[in-house]
């Protein structure tokens, strides 16, 4: 009898050890080698508990990757780990590594599309993005737009400006997926808001004016009535005449100084030399002139010019607006 008690005594002692120890281990940080970096891990889709311990184990957590699926298995949760791009700290314990790995944490980077941009800045900031798959970088614009699934569409101005978080080896194009479904839904949203009666067939005409008032603009509060302007004068045909498209049918040849030879060249973005919208929006316009440009403001404005505090005058009539001219840009 005495040994019987003695051997549950000895098993009860046994297991609280364990208990212990398996305690300790589970609220232990792993450790990240010398100097404790923090370590980067992916988890591709479809890989096994066991392959997940031995990934944080190659990533160079000090962590034994047996006992790690041991504690994957025992949690319950061992087929509930996320694929997705992580960072392992020095101070993560494993019960912490599997709290990440089942919520998803990942360790995400971001990249911002800026109001304003034409296609060739996206491009260059897509280029530039840390840990960004450039699956995009051997396609032209056809070819990228046709695997986005817009074929024949031009993507100037496709790209709703945004800050896009991703995870570490993301593609590029699944970026600009998300960004062409945001302008897409922000584009809509302008074109369910419009005024009744507007000079507007399409939402695609309202994506071209919203680039434009997006470039024209200096101050959000001037939208409504630059927007007004351009409106007014689509009713009545006169040409809008502004000089952010004159410069975008220049291209990369523009150097920055806009001459009186570049008005008159025409190009198909030229509104000098052409009446209506050009073909195309000229660069991403955001939320504000997108409402803009569905709903100008209640003014008769025909010009308006600069007044050089990023603010601009505006004026019914031409002799009204040379003196404007001759106020704020000749200082007469």
């Amino acid at each position: 009898m005495r040994t019987a008690l003695k051997l549950v005594l000895l098993l009860a002692l046994a297991g609280a050890v364990v208990a212990g120890a398996a305690a300790w281990w589970l609220h232990r940080p792993m450790g990240t080698g010398p100097g404790g970096p923090a370590l980067e891990l992916s988890i591709e889709p479809g890989t096994t508990p066991r392959g997940v311990a031995q990934a944080v184990a190659l990533a160079g957590a000090q962590v034994s990757p047996d006992l790690l699926a041991w504690w994957f298995r025992l949690s319950g949760q061992d087929r509930r780990l996320r694929a997705g791009s992580y960072e392992i700290t020095a101070e993560m314990s494993p019960r912490q590594l599997l709290r990440m790995l089942v919520r998803g944490e990942e360790s995400l980077r971001t990249i911002t599309l800026v109001e304003g941009w034409n296609w060739r800045q996206v491009r260059q900031a897509l280029a530039k993005a840390d840990q960004l798959r450039a699956e995009t970088s051997g396609l032209d614009d056809a070819e990228l737009m046709a695997r986005l699934g817009r074929p024949g569409q031009s993507p100037e101005g496709r790209f709703y400006p945004d800050t896009y978080s991703y995870g570490k080896g993301s593609s590029d194009l699944a970026v600009l997926a998300r960004a062409l479904k945001a302008m897409d839904r922000q584009q809509q949203l302008a074109w369910d808001a419009r005024q009744s009666g507007l000079p507007l067939q399409s939402p695609q005409e309202v994506l071209i004016l919203a680039s434009i008032i997006e470039k024209e603009t200096g101050q959000g509060a001037d939208r409504p009535l630059i927007s007004a302007v351009f409106h007014n004068r689509l009713r009545i045909g006169m040409r809008l005449q502004t000089d952010p498209t004159v410069i975008y049918g220049l291209g990369e040849s523009f150097d920055g100084n806009l001459r009186r030879i570049h008005l008159t060249t025409d190009t198909p973005w030229n509104t000098y030399t052409r009446a209506g919208l050009p073909p195309t929006p000229i660069a991403m316009p955001g939320k504000a002139a997108l409402m803009a440009a569905v709903q100008p403001a209640s003014s008769r404005a025909l010009y308006f010019v600069a007044k050089g505090d990023g603010s601009s005058h505006f004026s019914e009539s031409l002799d009204e607006h040379n003196r404007a001219v001759n106020r704020y840009q000749r200082g007469r």
